[in-house]
C-alpha cells in the first residue's frame, strides 16, 4: 500500500481511541451536569430554600455547576477537533481513491 494512503489510515487508527475517549468524556459530563444540578438543588433545600425555582437558580448559578459546564465545553471542543481531523484524513483517502480511479480510466482510454 502506498504511503500516500497509509498515512491517513494510520492517523485514523491512532486517533480512534482518543476520539472515543473525548466522546465518552462529553457524554459523561452531559449526564453528570444533571446530577450536579440535582445535588445543588438538594443543598439549597437543606439551606432552607423552599421553592423549586429558587433551588434551580441556586444550582445554575453555583460555581460547581459552572465548573461542570466549563469541563463540558472543553470536552466538546476536544471531540469536535478530533472528529474534524479524522474527517480530513477520510477526505484525503477519498481524494486518493478518486485520483487512482482517474488514472486507471486514463490508462484504459490510452490502451495502456
Amino acid at each position: 500500500m502506498s504511503t500516500e494512503i497509509e498515512r491517513p489510515l494510520q492517523f485514523i487508527r491512532d486517533k480512534a481511541a482518543e476520539f472515543a475517549k473525548a466522546k465518552g468524556d462529553r457524554v459523561y459530563l452531559e449526564q453528570f451536569r444533571k446530577s450536579k444540578k440535582a445535588m445543588l438543588m438538594t443543598a439549597a433545600e437543606l439551606q432552607g430554600v423552599k421553592s423549586l425555582g429558587a433551588q434551580e437558580v441556586y444550582a445554575y448559578s453555583h460555581a460547581e455547576y459552572i465548573e461542570v459546564l466549563e469541563g463540558l465545553r472543553v470536552a466538546v471542543e476536544r471531540e469536535e477537533y478530533l472528529a474534524l481531523q479524522i474527517k480530513a484524513a477520510q477526505l484525503r483517502i477519498d481524494l486518493f481513491r478518486t485520483e487512482q480511479a482517474t488514472q486507471r480510466a486514463e490508462r484504459k482510454s490510452y490502451g495502456a
